[in-house]
């Protein structure tokens, strides 16, 4: 099951948070400080799965964005990595230049995707559809 989901950048500041599992949100600030330095001190030679405390985190570098994933233990790491090379594929197909603009949009894709901390959906024609109708409406 999945965790949460952080998109950071390489200064470390977290761009797109979505928990999936309570978490207080005085505590948030610190776990995901805490999720972000252990993700981006690691060199680009070592594995993007890292035990951490009682979770795993997969992460994956896309130009200056870190988009890290935190699953409980029994999750397939393989598939997860895949799950996050996919939802950059949907951005990359939805958005031409800079999402940090359309942070709404980027929630939309991700609530198609995962809904209560399991992958749903990986279809990008279908994970965009509900986007491609709020255009729609918005051109109108």
């Amino acid at each position: 099951m999945i965790k949460f989901v952080l998109m950071v950048n390489r200064q470390g500041q977290t761009r797109l948070s979505r928990y999936y599992q309570p978490v207080e949100l005085s505590r948030r600030a610190q776990l995901e400080a805490d999720v972000v330095r252990c993700c981006l001190s690691r060199r680009r030679e070592q594995c993007s799965f890292v035990e951490y405390k009682d979770f795993k985190l997969i992460y994956r570098q896309y130009a200056a964005l870190f988009i890290v994933v935190a699953v409980t233990e029994n999750e397939n790491e393989l598939s997860v990595y895949e799950l996050v090379h996919n939802f950059v594929e949907v951005l990359d197909k939805y958005f031409s230049r800079v999402i940090m603009f359309n942070l709404d949009r980027v929630h939309i894709i991700l609530d198609e995707m995962i809904q209560n901390g399991h992958v749903v959906e990986t279809n990008r024609n279908r994970v965009l559809a509900p986007l491609s109708a709020l255009d729609k409406l918005a051109d109108g």
